[in-house]
């Protein structure tokens, strides 16, 4: 059986609590929130909690997104120095199970 974290996966399919690695493998956080630019529809980054609280990965800093993990581009020491979210109105927090349950409805999963 293939090991599914070795399947990348796109922003939209990120689960809250997937855990967030450093470039060399390290964890350092879990998503909480994934930020979408909702007037161009465009992903802007990740929210997500250390053990020193609610911190912002940039899009930028994000190397690749698996079924189970999130690797970024970050070393530990720029892990450690990563910015609180800043609560832009540009930037719509999203938790990623909306988009689901959204994806759900549309095929007839949302009704119980």
């Amino acid at each position: 059986m293939p090991d599914e974290s070795a399947h990348p996966i796109a922003y939209t399919a990120l689960q809250p609590g997937t855990p967030v690695q450093t470039s060399s493998g390290e964890l350092f956080a879990t998503v909480k929130a994934v930020l979408v630019d909702e007037k161009v529809s465009v992903f802007d980054g990740i929210v997500v909690d250390t053990a020193e609280g609610t911190r912002f990965v940039d899009a930028d800093q994000i190397g690749s997104i698996y079924v189970t993990y999130v690797c970024t581009t970050l070393t530990a020491e720029q892990a450690a120095g990563l910015p609180e979210p800043d609560g832009s109105t540009l930037v719509d927090i999203k938790p990623t199970r909306s988009v689901a349950e959204r994806v759900g409805r549309m095929f007839g999963r949302g009704r119980r």
